[in-house]
């Protein structure tokens, strides 16, 4: 499974101020009163602890047991209650409903096609209470088609070293991450286990986003670039969605 080991590298190689500019977005595009969330793809639970501490009821949903056990361990250093889900956001029939859902981080990118982001939006559309509002965001085609490829980034500590080479996929503004982990085997000798993955993403036009979005049932969506509140250009990286129901 993607992200067994790099669940345990995550928090030392992502940029913690995306997670409060998440949030501040979340925030800027939620309706007043709007304070029960569902976190799609929780990850490390960073994003999770950062809601709850700013007075929203939180649910949190990962696919990964890794992710999800680091998370509940942030919670609780952190002293705040997130209810932490393991589970497959194409399938949301046992979540109840909410205010809002949230899917950040290019989440939706690694939906292998566009039948399964399809059933994630409808599922989403589902789980909202009326008036509820789902935000996400997703690499731009440029970003996929253009930056992304030979992207090149190592990172090492005393602990462990991640190295991170991007090439452009086989499918249409898809693009394919090869990460390797040297990790020590155990924490006080000098012996590293080297692991490699594959991650793959893909993203759709602006144009398919909005069609798919419109088949669940959202007919207002607004969109947005790069955490700001302006429209995106040409060359925006990511694209925030923001869909009420």
């Amino acid at each position: 499974m993607a992200y067994e080991t790099f669940a345990f590298v995550y928090d030392e190689v992502m940029d913690d101020s995306l997670y409060d500019q998440w949030l501040q977005f979340s925030k800027r595009h939620l309706p007043e009163g709007k304070k029960d969330v569902l976190e799609m793809a929780c990850g490390t639970g960073a994003l999770a602890v950062n809601f709850a501490k700013a007075g929203f009821t939180v649910t949190a949903l990962d696919l990964s047991e890794e992710m999800l056990m680091m998370a509940s361990k942030r919670a609780a250093e952190e002293d705040v209650h997130v209810q932490f889900v393991q589970g497959n956001m194409m399938d949301l029939s046992e979540m109840g409903q909410y205010h809002a859902i949230t899917c950040f981080s290019d989440s939706l990118c690694y939906m292998a096609n566009r039948q399964e982001v399809q059933q994630v939006f409808d599922d989403v559309y589902q789980a909202l209470e009326d008036d509820g509002v789902f935000i996400f965001d997703v690499h731009s085609t440029y970003q996929i088609d253009k930056v992304f490829p030979e992207y090149s980034y190592h990172y090492q500590t005393e602990e462990f070293a991640f190295l991170w080479d991007s090439y452009a996929g086989k499918k249409e503004h898809s693009i394919e991450h090869f990460l390797t982990f040297f990790v020590k085997e155990h924490e006080n000798d000098e012996v590293f286990i080297r692991q490699d993955e594959l991650h793959q993403e893909r993203t759709y036009t602006m144009e398919n986003y909005l069609m798919m979005l419109e088949s669940a049932g959202f007919m207002d969506v607004k969109v947005y670039a790069d955490f700001t509140d302006e429209a995106p250009t040409e060359k925006s990286h990511r694209w925030f969605f923001v869909c009420q129901k």
